[in-house]
This record gives C-alpha cells, structure tokens and sequence, in this order.
C-alpha cells in the first residue's frame, strides 16, 4: 500500500459484526432485510439508537446551522446523533455531536475503505478518535454506487428512533430514508422553511403528508422527552454537582417514576453494547447508589433520589 493510499485510509480498531452477535444492533433487525454483517471502524458500543439527523447536500447556510442546532440539544443529553457523512446538513450535525462530546455513527455507502465525500476524511478521523463510528454493510473496500446510498439510507433510519429531516428539496434523496423510517414505525419530524425556499420544499411537503414539524428547540426536546424520557433533572445549588448525569439512560427512565430491574431490562438490552444486559443494568444501578443519585426503595423499585 503507498503512503497516498494509507493516508486516506480511516485509522482506529475495526470489526466485523454478524447477524445473531451480541453486539449486532437490535434496532436494524426491525428492517425486512438487516444486514448480514456490519463492517464498522470505531468504537462498537456506539453502535445504539440514537437521533438521525439528515438533510440537503447542498444545504443553505439555513439548514446548515438547524442540522448544528438540533443534533447539538441531542447530543447534550448524551445521544448517539446518527447520520450519513455527506456533504451539507449530514456533516454539519456530526461535527456539533463532536463538538459536545457525544458520540456519533456514520453509515457509508460503500465500504469504510472507501472514503466518501474523500474532503471529509478529518472529518470521519474525528468521529472514530472522540467513540463513535463509521460503519457499513457493504465490505471494505467495495466503492460506493449509486444504489448503495438508497440501501444505507434504511440502516440510519432504523438506528434513530426518529428521523428529523432539516432541509430537503425536491425531488430528494431524504425521502427514501423517510420511508424507511415510516415502514418500520419510527417518527419523521421535519423542520419547516419558507414557501418560496426550493431547498424547504421537500421538507415542507414532508409535513403536509403528516411529519412532525419541528419549530423551535422546546418543540424538538418535547420529542425527545416522549422518545428517550425527561433528561435527568438538574441538581439544586448547593446539591452535587453531576448528581444525576446528563444523558445517562437509568436517570433518564427514572425521572418518569420509580421502576423495578425487570422494567429497565429492555432498556439495558438497548444501551448496553458486548455486555450482557443483566450484567450491565446492575452495575448501572449500583453506580448510581454510589453516586447517590439513585436509590432503593421500600417496595424493592428504584428511584432517583427526591
């Protein structure tokens, strides 16, 4: 391999996940056709639902800084923003989960030796460097064809239990990961523009077929609240600081009402990665009863601590 070659290569630990792993997403098998196997660079534990965020390549300075807005208020709650590396409103929402620490998922089209756009190498470096991924079903050194992009568009909708649409014109690729995200009963929402705007056309239209329609950041975090549950509420002053963890899901399920471990199982399963759920959920617990954060009680449910 020449240095040329090496140098747009992707550097980090890489993996290869079959169907029927532990460590394969649970989420993508509510599509009609999973992937076989996921050939990914990066961290595996990424590999969760999160928020998808996806619009024009050719983005205005308008759906540019909603792509940044909106994946930035997901990922200060700590969640995976999933999206698809391109150009526009795509790196501009990877690039604001980074800038708050989240981790983030690139699903490519081709193989993830096949750097595409090749402008955002840095760009993907980041993502693997700060825990999150890049990933494809496609093998590594496969070239991204045309059709491939409609195929990856069914995995970013299947990893987002919603899929937020920020900018679209018309015609647009964003309505195939719209439809796939519909087809296997995950929320469209769409950010509004203004009638006369060719590249709000397509997201203007996605709401009048019934998406959400995102019109500011209480309206977006009131999705999320329905979706993730309430963020963990904020300690009083005075109270420890970091006393119930941004973004972190026990906290988050326990601030609707105290639950018991069996109905926080399912959300293990979905948060915790290699590690066996069971395992995992009681290490979660007892983290936060050391933390104080979390507590036991009389009637053996756990709660967050008054």
């Amino acid at each position: 391999m020449t240095d040329i070659a090496r140098d747009l290569k992707i550097r980090g630990p890489r993996f290869e996940v079959q169907r029927g792993s532990s460590r394969y997403p649970k989420a993508l098998l509510r599509l009609a056709h999973p992937p076989e196997v996921l050939f990914g660079i990066g961290s595996v534990e990424a590999l969760r639902e999160g928020v998808a965020v996806i619009g024009a390549r050719k983005a205005t300075s308008y759906g540019i800084g909603c792509a940044s807005r909106f994946a930035r208020l997901a990922a200060r709650r700590g969640l995976v923003v999933v999206s698809g590396g391109a150009r526009g409103c795509d790196a501009a929402a990877h690039r604001a989960a980074l800038e708050e620490g989240a981790p983030t998922i690139v699903f490519f089209g081709g193989g993830c030796d096949e750097v595409y756009p090749k402008e955002h190498l840095p760009l993907f470096q980041d993502v693997v460097d700060q825990g999150g991924v890049v990933v494809s079903e496609q093998p590594w050194d496969c070239p991204p064809l045309p059709y491939m992009f409609r195929e990856r568009n069914r995995l970013i909708a299947a990893m987002g239990r919603c899929v937020l649409v920020v900018e679209a014109g018309l015609p647009s690729g964003t309505f195939s990961t719209a439809d796939e995200a519909l087809a296997i009963g995950r929320d469209v929402l769409a950010v509004p523009g203004a009638i006369t705007a060719k590249m709000s056309a397509g997201a203007n239209r996605l709401i009048s077929q019934g998406a959400v329609p995102i019109v500011d950041d209480e309206g977006f975090e009131d999705v999320l609240d329905a979706l993730f549950g309430a963020p963990p509420t904020r300690p009083a002053a005075g109270e420890a600081a970091g006393l119930f963890p941004a973004g972190n899901p026990v906290a988050a399920a326990l601030s609707a009402g105290p639950r018991t471990l069996e109905e926080l199982r399912d959300l293990a399963a979905s948060c915790c990665g290699a590690i066996d759920p069971s395992t995992w959920l009681l290490q979660a617990v007892a983290q936060g009863e050391l933390e104080g954060w979390c507590v036991r009680q009389p009637d053996g449910r756990f709660g967050l601590r008054g």
